[in-house]
């Protein structure tokens, strides 16, 4: 049996979009639209299998900090404690100002992340002075944002990431930890003391359509209350 021709993807599009203009489509139409074209003609989604990400052992990050505070260069201890503790993203990190920092409630103020949505994000008790006194100092200094290198501007994400992994080649790391790996193994190790999804999910800036009606339920004060009740054992 011959196997059937068919019409290059590209000329195939054309005659659609011929057939669809008087329609004036639009994103949600062409949507329901080619779902019900899979449904007539028997086409599966394909499945792709995703990889689960490498997650740090707390021993690893450890060994890691170890390295870090050996440096005894406080604006990177501060940066990558500042990335363990509230499991910002690398980009977000580096447009925090001064000025989104809650010292008396110890938040942060994330603007515009990812999807351009504004968050709370909490850190211990405990770093508040040390987080304190780092701004002060950064602040006297003419600085506007929380890290600033000597050029007076923030930090780039690749910038951020050169710092980390500097840290991870002199601590002998397998796996070199990034920014993304910080966030990963914050996560894995709330859920390790026992704190739901739905509290986790207020401030890391996930979004699960399953369980947006839940989470939309929760406020930040409720999810604080139990990472405040925890991060006491973080194990740097």
């Amino acid at each position: 049996m011959s196997e059937t021709t068919r019409t290059p993807v590209r000329e195939k599009a054309k005659q659609f979009a011929k057939l669809l203009h008087k329609e004036n489509p639009d994103y949600t139409y062409m949507r329901e639209l080619f779902r019900h074209l899979r449904r007539e003609l028997g086409i599966s989604a394909v499945q792709v299998d995703k990889r689960l990400p490498y997650v740090p052992t707390e021993e690893e990050v450890q060994k890691y900090y170890a390295i870090v505070w050996k440096s005894r260069n406080m604006q990177n201890i501060i940066m990558i404690k500042t990335l363990l503790y509230t499991g910002v993203r690398v980009s977000e990190l580096v447009r925090i100002l001064i000025a989104d920092i809650d010292f008396d409630r110890y938040q942060i103020r994330i603007n515009q992340g990812k999807g351009k949505k504004d968050r709370i994000v909490p850190f211990p008790e405990s770093f508040k002075e040390i987080l304190a006194m780092h701004s002060q100092s950064t602040s006297q200094k003419g600085a506007k944002y929380l890290f600033e290198p000597s050029w007076k501007k923030p930090y780039s994400d690749r910038g951020v990431r050169k710092i980390l992994a500097v840290y991870s080649k002199e601590a002998g790391m397998k796996h070199s930890l990034s920014p993304h790996k910080f966030r990963h193994f914050l996560f894995t190790w709330l859920k390790k003391q026992g704190i739901e999804d739905a509290l986790i999910q207020p401030y890391s800036g996930h979004e699960s359509r399953q369980s947006l009606e839940i989470y939309s339920k929760l406020s930040i004060g409720d999810a604080q209350e139990s990472y405040e009740n925890v991060i006491s054992k973080f194990p740097v």
